[in-house]
């Protein structure tokens, strides 16, 4: 049965001036993710389970992938969803792709949030748009 309904990934992608190191080091520790993203007490281990401290309270996470250090991907709340950092050596350079997946049917309503998942969707598509922005801001400056 097909399902044309299914909420689209969120996919951000932004050059970031540094090397890939140094972008991996801010996305890939809890104080760098804190610089640019949410308080939280993430460690770089698969199974190691946090929270992030967002808008809606605390997001209880877990890192499922670590690919160092070119990808890093962790389940965030209890919807399904996760998120995944990809990160690619352009020399001096470094694009950072965030993929944000595992949305349910639009009409499907985000528990904490109240609302439905296409809403949400859309408001955290242009969150995640600023967050990686703030991102190239921590690692450039």
């Amino acid at each position: 049965m097909e399902n044309n309904h299914q909420v689209q990934d969120i996919i951000q992608s932004v050059i970031i001036e540094g090397p890939i190191q140094k972008v991996w080091d801010t996305v890939s520790t809890s104080e760098g993710i804190a610089s640019w993203f949410m308080p939280n007490d993430f460690e770089l281990k698969v199974g190691h389970e946090f929270h992030v401290q967002s808008p809606y309270g605390p997001s209880p996470c877990k890192v499922l992938e670590i690919e160092e250090p070119h990808r890093l991907s962790f389940s965030w709340d209890t919807d399904g969803w996760v998120v995944t950092f990809i990160l690619k050596d352009l020399g001096d350079k470094t694009e950072f792709t965030l993929i944000h997946g595992g949305w349910k049917e639009a009409d499907t309503i985000v528990p904490k949030a109240g609302e439905k998942s296409s809403i949400i969707r859309d408001k955290m598509n242009q969150g995640w748009a600023g967050i990686t922005k703030k991102l190239g801001k921590v690692v450039g400056g």
